[in-house]
């Protein structure tokens, strides 16, 4: 069973880290315009600006739901920030470093 283990760990961590490297060449962190509060052209190159970014969007976040409100969004963005571009790569990579050592100290805890 501990070889078994130790054996699903290195698995993990070898295919983690190969698809987190895979995704972090393929991946492009251009602006992303689909979730624009508003966009701005600076020479010629479109710069999109986020809602949260707005002042009056966090103002009027903040008039109806409080500073909570603001904080519940700022988190709610980082989250979903967590799973685009080169932030999932990243991602993946930490959840699978977490994941094979998860299982090489079950399977050094398993006699």
């Amino acid at each position: 069973m501990r070889k078994k283990l130790f054996a699903a760990g290195a698995l993990v961590l070898v295919a983690g880290l190969a698809l987190a490297g895979w995704i972090y060449s393929r991946s492009d962190d251009g602006p992303d315009l689909s979730g624009a509060y508003q966009i701005v052209i600076v020479d010629g190159v479109p710069q999109p600006i986020a809602a949260n970014e707005s002042k009056a969007y966090r103002r009027d976040l903040q008039r109806y739901g409080g500073k909570m409100a603001l904080l519940f969004d700022d988190i709610g963005r980082w989250w979903s920030g967590l799973w685009h571009g080169r932030s999932l790569a990243l991602t993946v990579a930490f959840i699978s470093v977490i994941v094979s050592f998860a299982l090489y100290f079950i399977g050094v805890a398993v006699e």
